[in-house]
């Protein structure tokens, strides 16, 4: 039987005319419709018709939405969702004035959350990313990348990876695994890096692409990460063995690293606080996403990425919450995208576009889902409220009612009540 979702006060296509993603001017375009109604059918969206010729259509399922908005399903194209431990000692830490580096150096930071994974089982990794992930649903969301990177050996890389596969079996959203084996140097290799790239490049690298369990590669290049010279060799095993490339650079530092994701046609560029001006042609001429991060700014206290001129360049920008235990533990949406649209100076239109459409194209999705177009998947958020605005100008407030993926409605908050 055929869906129609019906009476909305607004839905947000954020319309592409086929091209399935949106750069410069074009991401302040959402091409809102009002009066119409989607056609499902199948996990399809079929047809996006005026309401009022509903009246003679028979044998369908109507869904009436009145007085709320529809978005396409929201994308988040950054995450380390799956981990256990906890780093609230380290927050004090920053609150008395230590910065995110002197933690790492010192012991702490990502090392601190690798050592917690190790000790963890497959079980205890799923049981605690379960509710994580139900969050982010019970928000709109019907795609979410989750990165590897706490477990940095062989052994609980794969095990990472194995857990975020299984996830995906068990939740209706498509959840994408990539591997982030380099995310920073064990402790065991702190003497040794070379041995580690070997290790990476030899045999981590070739038994993911091998097994399939990642679609993406990232490398986190940065002063207390990886260098760009140790970048550009893990990269080009990444490519040889058929992974696709993402990058996390110029955070804390700015040591080059966009210039080697770019030589090696990354999907994304992700952070970029630190990017310099004269960088960002660079990008603009690209078909590389920046993968815009505002919570890891906002939780570090520190600067954000140059988002107005990357969007002013023609850079296809993306943002996300990039939720993780030590510089985002943020999973909160809204929050994320007031963020953007205030201390990143972002319109609320641009910021929508980057939740949606381009975090798609970040993640190579962008054909399918992303907007509110015939032909693609049937991925919708459902908010409580006749304005589209309103997701923003609520900071901080869940006003999500309803997520559909693949047609299928899979979250319905009045079912909570």
């Amino acid at each position: 039987m055929l869906k129609i979702l019906k009476d909305s006060s607004q839905i947000v296509t954020v319309d592409t005319k086929g091209k399935n993603v949106k750069r410069g001017k074009e991401q302040s375009n959402l091409d809102i419709l009002t009066d119409h109604s989607i056609v499902i059918e199948d996990d399809i969206i079929k047809d996006i018709i005026p309401t009022y010729s509903i009246k003679n259509r028979s044998n369908f399922e109507l869904i009436s939405l009145k007085d709320k908005t529809i978005f396409p399903g929201f994308i988040e194209c950054h995450t380390h969702t799956v981990y256990t431990g906890s780093r609230t000692n380290e927050f004090k830490l920053r609150l008395r004035g230590a910065t995110y580096e002197e933690i790492s150096n010192s012991g702490g930071g990502i090392k601190s959350t690798v050592n917690a994974v190790r000790n963890s089982s497959f079980d205890d990794l799923v049981k605690t990313a379960l509710p994580r992930i139900q969050s982010f649903i019970s928000q709109g969301v019907t795609t979410l990348e989750i990165k590897s990177g706490y477990g940095l050996d062989f052994e609980n890389e794969t095990k990472l990876l194995e857990v975020i596969n299984h996830l995906n079996k068990l939740f209706p959203i498509d959840i994408i695994a990539t591997f982030l084996g380099a995310h920073t140097y064990p402790v065991e290799f702190n003497n040794d890096h070379g041995g580690y790239i070997d290790l990476l490049i030899k045999r981590m690298i070739p038994a993911v692409a091998e097994k399939r369990l990642a679609i993406f590669c990232d490398v986190f290049c940065e002063s207390t990460g990886f260098s760009r010279e140790e970048t550009d060799q893990i990269l080009y095993a990444a490519i040889q063995a058929g992974l696709k490339i993402k990058i996390h650079t110029e955070q804390f530092n700015n040591i080059g690293g966009l210039e080697t994701a770019l030589k090696y046609g990354a999907v994304s560029v992700e952070h970029l606080e630190m990017m310099k001006d004269e960088q960002v042609s660079k990008l603009a001429a690209s078909t590389t996403a920046a993968v815009l991060l505002p919570g890891v700014s906002y939780f570090l206290n520190y600067r954000y990425a140059p988002s107005r001129k990357l969007i002013d360049e023609n850079v296809i920008v993306a943002i996300a919450t990039d939720f993780n235990p030590g510089s985002s533990h943020i999973s909160n949406i809204s929050l994320i995208m007031s963020l953007a649209a205030i201390n990143m100076k972002m319109s609320i239109e641009e910021v929508i576009t980057s939740y949606t459409i381009n975090a798609a194209y970040a993640l190579n999705k962008n054909n399918r889902t992303g907007s509110i177009e015939t032909g693609k998947k049937a991925d919708f958020a459902v908010i409580d409220s006749p304005e589209y605005s309103d997701i923003i100008y609520n900071t901080g407030t869940n006003l999500n009612i309803m997520t559909i993926k693949n047609g299928q409605v899979i979250f319905d908050k009045s079912e909570f009540k």
